[in-house]
């Protein structure tokens, strides 16, 4: 007698209308799986920092040269005076962006160099040679 109550409560739970919710509640379930991943990278992707340091042609490093961040969204530019050791710093950029950076000091220019939006670090380091 219990094999017969068995088998109904097998029987009602894989009715044919049963069955199509059990397969659409997996499908759902089996889709937030895969998305809900992506929606946190989404969030850790926003933002990046960048930072190295100015050098001159013997490579001693450049106290007071001017280094400019161009934004290629909206070719905003920043600047930074660098720091005694030649270093330089820029916070909180856009991940999703282009750039583009360069250094000046006493009339001449270091080299232009991207930072690209495909470059997936949180921390970017960029050495700028002035010739």
């Amino acid at each position: 007698m219990m094999m017969a109550v068995r088998g109904d409560r097998a029987a009602k739970f894989f009715v044919p209308g049963r069955r199509r919710q059990i397969v659409l509640g997996c499908a759902a379930l089996l889709m937030l799986m895969v998305i809900w991943p992506c929606a946190g990278r989404a969030q850790e992707f926003g933002l990046k920092n960048l930072q190295g340091k100015v050098f001159d042609a013997n490579d001693a490093a450049i106290n007071g040269a001017i280094v400019y961040l161009k934004n290629s969204r909206n070719n905003d530019v920043k600047t930074f005076l660098s720091e005694k050791d030649g270093s330089y710093r820029f916070a909180g950029l856009q991940a999703d962006t282009d750039y583009t950076i360069w250094a000046a000091y006493q009339g001449k220019k270091s080299s232009t160099r991207p930072v690209s939006s495909f470059d997936t670090r949180k921390q970017v380091y960029i050495d700028l040679k002035i010739k």
